[in-house]
């Protein structure tokens, strides 16, 4: 697997200095007794790039964002940024600085003091420009006198987000700095961030569990799984092409069918799966496997009822079709979530868009359609059930 995320052009960071440069983690290693949180990770984070670590509660991601503060020791590894070897230095000597879930604002300061707190006690110059600036970026400049209690909770983020990337550090950590909004709010900071990140070309290497939140804002998302890294890449490429069944699970949803590969011809190859066939694109099939978990994403399937004569509507020249009964349908205004029974006893997920006024109803009998390259396939000798129902609440 390439471990290298791909910088992106004319990123560089405010304020370079001899410790600006990409982030690089080497055989990094974390153990508390006989637990190990971080197992040997290997991750270059590209200069001026905007970096997810995502996954489950327990994954160890803030772990590995803890060691890049400085505020857990690791037990192996290296940690770098640039040529700078900082893996031993202490978390106030390092060019990192770490924007929490928490805020941690003084609550005694108004938004000003709380953002020029770090320039004053370095004693910088122009702390005047340089907060007018950072304030100006995060649209705070007309709540610069107030205190923290004044101002709502997306409003606090920003302080916080400004506090930390005033000091111009070369690489800022966001442990889950979304988590305490609601849903509403936290897309509109999700916007936001990415905002301020693109226009002040830092480092930022964001936690979370959340995967529309890492979705909507990384350039590059390493999804991690029992502290190490499951699969790395691009946002669409990860959830287009899943690499295990766990970053299936993870990324989003995925309806996985047991199958057997097949003829192999022009580019795909016919799969049986229990009941019928479908094709998957030949560089979609594992090297060298015969039994695989087929998987299409539910928001990739039609759902057709019958005709007047009680058949299923025959899809599309070269389309793939499974027939069912609806069990379930669940309006969700854009969209209406169905669940389907399989000839083979197995529910598939069926996310649809609301086009019109007529729905499907249970016990409704259905043909799904999908389109072959909408399709990916998967080594069956992995959990089909990996990734699923893992609650990502707490830090990991």
């Amino acid at each position: 697997m390439d471990k290298s995320a791909p910088a992106r052009s004319g990123a560089t960071p405010a304020g370079g200095s001899p410790d600006s440069g990409d982030l690089t983690l080497t055989s990094l290693t974390k153990r508390f007794g006989p637990f190990t949180a971080v197992d040997c990770l290997d991750l270059r984070i590209a200069q001026g790039s905007f970096f997810a670590l995502l996954g489950p509660s327990g994954c160890g991601k803030t772990t590995t964002l803890r060691m890049v503060a400085g505020l857990e020791q690791p037990t192996h590894g290296e940690i770098r940024i640039g040529s700078r070897d900082i893996t031993y230095d202490k978390a106030y000597r390092r060019p990192v600085n770490t924007v929490f879930q928490s805020y941690a604002l003084f609550p005694h300061l108004s938004v000003w003091e709380n953002v020029a707190f770090g320039l004053k006690r370095r004693r910088s110059a122009q702390v005047d420009k340089q907060v007018a600036e950072v304030l100006e970026l995060t649209e705070l400049q007309t709540l610069a006198r107030r205190k923290p209690a004044q101002l709502s909770g997306g409003q606090q983020q920003r302080v916080a987000l400004a506090r930390a990337i005033v000091n111009k550090p070369a690489v800022l950590l966001l442990d889950e700095p979304l988590g305490a909004l609601d849903l509403k709010l936290r897309r509109q900071m999700q916007v936001e961030l990415k905002r301020i990140q693109t226009e002040v070309g830092l480092t930022f290497v964001h936690v979370t569990h959340d995967q529309e939140e890492a979705m909507t804002m990384a350039d590059t998302i390493a999804v991690m799984n029992a502290g190490r890294i499951e699969q790395l890449g691009a946002p669409a490429d990860l959830y287009e092409n899943p690499a295990t069944t766990f970053a299936a699970n993870f990324l989003g949803q995925s309806n996985l069918i047991r199958a057997t590969v097949g003829q192999r011809q022009s580019g795909s190859a016919t799969v049986a799966l229990p009941s019928g066939t479908v094709r998957v694109p030949a560089d979609r099939l594992p090297s060298g496997i015969e039994e695989v978990w087929v998987g299409v994403r539910p928001e990739k399937i039609t759902v057709h009822g019958e005709t007047a004569h009680g058949q299923p509507v025959e899809p599309a020249a070269g389309l793939n079709q499974i027939t069912g009964v609806v069990t379930d349908a669940s309006f969700m205004g854009v969209s209406t979530q169905y669940l389907v029974r399989t000839p083979w006893d197995q529910q598939l997920t069926v996310f649809e868009q609301n086009r019109s006024a007529a729905l499907h109803r249970p016990g409704d009998r259905v043909s799904l359609s999908f389109a072959a390259e909408h399709t990916f396939a998967l080594d069956a000798g992995q959990d089909s059930a990996a990734g699923i129902d893992l609650d990502g609440e707490a830090a990991g």
